[in-house]
């Protein structure tokens, strides 16, 4: 997974970078707000960024609040990291739309439970951004058919909307996914072929007691 570290001190980055690459990341480094901007809006942006509040610039949290305005399927899972560690902080973080905060100097193991963390969250946003383009394009190929549908009395025709009579089974096939197969039911059939549905009824089974 490629992550963006955006931290104007060097050591931080390196470290951070560090623990990552161990880990079998692929570490996109930014040296302060403007580059982690730029990076987040490329085509091949990281899909998961650490932020430094504090920075050069565009701070993390102005580069956090830009990037909630990239289109859906490119938000980035952002971890603000920051040696700010009060409770005001935190919950000012999160309000502004950060999936996870860090605190400076950072743990090794925290540092790679909370990338595993944000790994999983993406997984499932692709999952469920998926499932919802499958479920648009279902509905857009289902066609119902709603309201006073026209029907003549007598041969059963149906208006369709430009003012033309169509067969019954045209008109559905025309206004939803059905399809119709043909056959005859047991009182036209002795309408119209007396004699064949006498000799189908005799060679009925009969039914069990």
């Amino acid at each position: 997974m490629r992550i963006l570290i955006a931290d104007d001190d060097f050591t931080s980055r390196a470290i951070m970078g560090g623990i990552l690459e161990k880990s079998g990341h692929t570490a996109v480094t930014a040296l302060d707000g403007n580059e982690a901007w730029e990076a987040l809006q490329r085509p091949d942006a990281p899909r998961l960024a650490i932020l430094d509040w504090i920075m050069p610039g565009m701070d993390g949290m102005d580069v956090l609040r830009l990037s909630r305005g990239l289109p859906a399927d490119r938000i980035p899972y952002i971890i603000i990291l920051t040696t700010k560690g009060e409770k005001s902080d935190v919950v000012a973080a999160l309000n502004a739309g950060a999936d996870d905060y860090l605190t400076k100097p950072c743990d090794a193991g925290e540092l790679r439970a909370r990338i595993e963390v944000g790994r999983r969250m993406m997984e499932m946003r692709d999952a469920l951004s998926a499932k919802v383009a499958e479920l648009h394009k279902a509905l857009d190929q289902i066609k119902t058919l709603r309201g006073i549908v026209p029907i003549c009395a007598n041969c059963k025709k149906i208006r369709n909307d430009r003012g033309y009579w169509e067969q019954v089974e045209v008109y559905v096939r025309n206004h939803s996914e059905a399809d119709f197969s043909h056959s005859i039911c047991p009182e036209c059939m002795q309408k119209i072929y007396p004699e064949f549905a006498q000799e189908m009824i005799k060679n009925q089974p009969e039914k069990p007691e």
